[in-house]
């Protein structure tokens, strides 16, 4: 691994508490039993094909979970290379009454993992961002438990799906994280329990349609469900109905969900067997509408409940510079969203990753839309035609393109698949996300308009982005394009939203608070903060608002903070310093936002 020598940067949250992250990590199907994992447990970086860590002095250290091996706040700060496995290990005890199971849950674990329970291998998965559990209830016993956690990660030197990981770090390419990066957990769940929930607010009938996913075993004839629904603690509706078919609720002179006023209702569920209740999970929803219409001028934009807006926010990767791809905390995990919120953005495009889902129930609650990338993939290729098409903006089809895209190995492809329809599924019920963008700047593209279309069949709630930058395939809702070096300007209108989903990167450097003196990337340089907010005034009110009333729809400007060498953050990697003045970029951005459509 190529590392880039860096300064020791701490954000306000550093260090971590004891039990990092001791929130409940899935907010919207929220049970009272279970406990929480994170903490110090054991650690060992073997070569890859030597057998499990057998004896005491096997073990190299402590790791703190749920920090990557390469993060600071892992204690470890060591990495993981392809040669590598990575073991953890720890103890638990846990009651399990009987009549129960028990489930272990990870948040996320990059990449491929096995997972035993007292020696017993409960389950294996692979994908780096997606929430898995098992089933341990068999391998689980009274007193003490031992679990075993083995992972490996290729990062880029293979074609999975890594995001902006590298082993190579720099520029636009980030550090790569390996192991458990998301909350491990356990949780009591009865015989026969509620799996997943599959909520679709419809704004325009006034119902909540609630499908119930039972865990495989059920017999669903014998079992009803209950929904109740409450507005700012008053119960507004009650449904039962068989578990076999989803629930249509009432919802009167329904509280519309909007970035000004983002209003969520309360569900509790409830799986009855002979009116007794089995199972309950409390959860929330919200009743809102993402789509896009024409208006009175002919050009197509983008509606939330049926009236158009015009969105503008931020490029956020995600990353900290002591846990990588997790937050010291809570704070700090919110204070991203909130100066987003402060400044006056109304969306965020969260940039090849997938965050913990309380990241997402943040935005819900403060009313921030939300577009969800999907993590690239493919092999890694030198094309010329990927930096040609960046500074010229001539496209090229997708279609049977594969090793052109970094994508001829079919197994991979499938593999993409499948990640991304368990990216969907996982954040379905999500109100604040607006829009679907599997492809960014060609990176392993693929097939984009099949894409596209299973996209609005997988959800047809949402809007798609097919091809983000470029190699625009003429599908999806958006005429999508990425501008660093051009001045911005308007294209010919077809059956598609203009948006510009990235543009700026305008780069100012503050002294103590880079990830490294020798290496710095931006798009545009200036040396002062007054500098930077001039060019930045001029480049809104001269090349972004003159587009809006010619049918631009969106903006999304790169970037929320400067990720390790990348410098064009408006807040610094330590999220210590705001570059610009917060009331100064309020009044800009929502000049935009209120621009008469």
């Amino acid at each position: 691994m190529k590392a880039i020598q860096h300064q020791a940067l701490k954000t306000p949250w550093t260090p971590a508490e004891p039990i990092p992250l001791p929130e409940y990590p899935r907010p919207q199907m929220v049970r009272e039993q279970w406990q929480n994992l994170n903490g110090w447990w054991e650690y060992a970086i073997q070569p890859i094909d030597d057998a499990k860590p057998a004896h005491a002095e096997d073990w190299q250290g402590q790791i703190r979970v749920p920090y990557c091996v390469e993060s600071a706040l892992s204690g470890v700060e060591k990495p993981l290379m392809p040669s590598d496995k990575l073991w953890y290990r720890r103890t638990f005890t846990q009651e399990v009454p009987a009549g129960q199971r028990l489930l272990l849950h990870f948040g996320a674990v990059d990449y491929a993992c096995e997972v035993w329970v007292n020696g017993h291998l409960v389950g294996e998965h692979w994908g780096g961002y997606l929430p898995f559990s098992f089933d341990i209830t068999e391998a689980w016993q009274t007193g003490e438990n031992e679990l075993l956690v083995a992972v490996v990660d290729p990062t880029n030197d293979s074609y999975n799906q890594t995001g902006k990981q590298s082993l190579r770090p720099g520029g636009i390419w980030y550090s790569p994280i390996s192991g458990i990066w998301q909350t491990v957990w356990l949780e009591l769940v009865p015989e026969t329990y509620i799996e997943k929930l599959v909520i679709t607010p419809d704004i325009d009938m006034g119902v909540l349609q609630l499908g119930v996913v039972l865990n495989a075993d059920a017999d669903l004839a014998r079992w009803r469900i209950r929904a109740q629904v409450s507005f700012e603690r008053a119960d507004i509706a009650l449904v039962e109905g068989p578990a076999q078919e989803s629930l249509t609720i009432p919802i009167e002179n329904p509280q519309l969900w909007h970035p000004d006023h983002p209003h969520l209702y309360d569900l509790k569920v409830d799986l009855l067997e002979d009116d007794n209740v089995v199972d309950s999970v409390d959860s929330y929803f919200a009743m809102r509408k993402f789509s896009r219409a024409k208006d009175k001028n002919g050009y197509w934009r983008m509606t939330l409940n049926n009236e158009f807006i015009f969105m503008y926010g931020l490029l956020d990767q995600g990353y900290f510079p002591d846990g990588l791809y997790t937050p010291p905390s809570e704070e700090a995990m919110l204070f991203d969203i909130e100066y987003t919120k402060k400044i006056g953005c109304n969306m965020i495009r969260k940039h090849i990753k997938v965050e913990p889902m309380r990241w997402y129930a943040a935005c819900d609650r403060l009313g921030m839309i939300v577009w969800q990338d999907m993590i690239n993939g493919g092999r890694t290729t030198k094309d010329m035609v990927v930096i040609f098409s960046f500074t010229s903006g001539i496209h090229r089809y997708d279609q049977h393109r594969f090793k052109r895209f970094g994508r001829q190995d079919p197994e991979n492809r499938k593999e993409f698949e499948i990640e991304y329809r368990a990216m969907i599924d996982t954040l379905y019920n999500v109100p604040s996300i607006a829009v679907w963008v599997p492809f960014n700047e060609s990176w392993g593209q693929f097939e984009a308009l099949r894409i596209a279309k299973l996209t609005r069949e997988l959800d047809p709630t949402r809007l798609v982005d097919h091809a983000s930058g470029w190699f625009d395939q003429g599908g999806g809702d958006f005429q999508s394009r990425h501008v660093y070096f051009k001045k911005l300007s308007a294209s010919q209108p077809d059956h598609r939203v203009l948006a510009v989903t990235e543009f700026g990167g305008y780069s100012c450097v503050v002294p103590w608070h880079v990830w490294s003196e020798t290496k710095k990337f931006g798009y545009r340089h200036f040396r002062t903060p007054e500098a930077l907010m001039k060019g930045y005034r001029d480049l809104l009110l001269e090349q972004v608002a003159p587009l809006i009333p010619l049918g631009l729809g969106a903006a999304v400007y790169t970037q929320t903070t400067d990720v390790e060498t990348e410098v064009n953050g408006l807040l610094t990697y330590d999220r210590k310093v705001e570059k610009m003045d917060a009331d100064f970029l309020r009044d800009l951005h929502q000049g935009l936002i209120n621009t008469e459509i």
